[in-house]
């Protein structure tokens, strides 16, 4: 490991604990500009959980104390009862197909968060993937915390331990096969995250609008590189909230979600093109063994403060 990344384990690597919420309050009333926060939830079929990660978040850190300003979940097209449900236990919910219609939406992760931007107005904007179990509000807390106390943090990311089932430590497969050592031997400087594909993080909105965002799963790899060349490694850091539970993805998703991630780093190494940006795994049919073929998600957003109608709305 590089002597920097050392040295930056030790100087922005915390625990949620460092920074108790009453810290965190009283930080917010000593700053004269009130630091806003907006918490975003993207969501596709997430009646299970999404309900009780907003009634966390609103209790905890919008009734008991003010930490968080806005709470605003992206339906990205569930068709359960996802939006419903969110908007039951206390968020304002918006389907991503309203946001920016004059560019159709297209199907992804990354998208959704892209177009949060918009529909949010927080100088602060933390990301929480909206299938965990056992939600603490401190995945949210945590990762504020640092941007509400160091001006000089600008993107803070969760780590925690990620079981798979009853085993611990074995969750986060694609993170360990494939951006683990893609960040190790391309990105050296990014190898001390623990979680660098971890959905759950906080950044200030002034660097995200600047920051092009992958359409699909690649989007964490791609913020955390991007981050990175502009505003450097000491305006990044970490924060340890514990363990994260959530719904696990089967071998196939999982291949897929590595190419996209793949995909994601090769654009920032050479900003080339895939000869064939698509990715045949196999099925076992009645025949025997079934190929089926997908595309790679390739696209990605400009940077938001490109966009003519982010840029009204910030001047309004």
């Amino acid at each position: 490991m590089l002597e920097e990344v050392e040295r930056w384990l030790t100087g922005r690597s915390w625990s949620s604990a460092d920074r108790p919420l009453n810290r965190l309050t009283e930080a917010r009333a000593a700053d004269p500009g009130r630091t806003t926060v907006s918490v975003v939830l993207p969501a596709l079929n997430e009646e299970a959980t999404v309900g009780a990660i907003v009634a966390t978040i609103r209790r905890e850190l919008m009734d008991r104390v003010r930490l968080v300003d806005e709470l605003v979940v992206i339906d990205s097209g569930s068709t359960d009862a996802t939006a419903a449900v969110a908007r039951a236990a206390g968020a304002r919910v918006v389907h991503r197909d309203a946001i920016l219609p004059r560019i159709p939406a297209l199907p992804g992760k990354g998208e959704v968060l892209w177009r949060s931007l918009l529909v949010t107005s927080g100088e602060i904007v933390c990301f929480v993937d909206a299938d965990l179990r056992d939600f603490s509000a401190d995945f949210v807390s945590g990762t504020v915390g640092p941007l509400l106390t160091d001006p000089a943090v600008q993107f803070v990311k969760a780590m925690y331990d990620r079981p798979l089932g009853d085993v611990a430590g074995q969750g986060g497969r694609v993170t360990e096969l494939v951006a683990r050592p893609l960040l190790n031997l391309h990105w050296p400087r990014l190898a001390g995250f623990v979680q660098p594909l971890g959905g759950e993080y906080a950044v200030r909105r002034s660097l995200l609008e600047r920051l092009p965002f992958p359409v699909g799963y690649g989007v964490e790899l791609g913020l955390l590189v991007d981050a990175l060349h502009t505003v450097g490694l000491d305006a990044l850091g970490q924060v340890d909230v514990g363990v994260r539970v959530h719904r696990h993805q089967d071998g196939q998703a999982l291949g897929r979600m590595a190419a996209a991630i793949y995909r994601t780093a090769q654009l920032r190494l050479s900003r080339g093109h895939l000869v064939r940006p698509a990715l045949t795994q196999f099925e076992r049919g009645e025949g025997g063994f079934v190929p089926r073929t997908y595309t790679v998600d390739t696209e990605e957003r400009p940077p938001m403060r490109e966009i003519a109608e982010y840029a009204e709305r910030r001047a309004a």
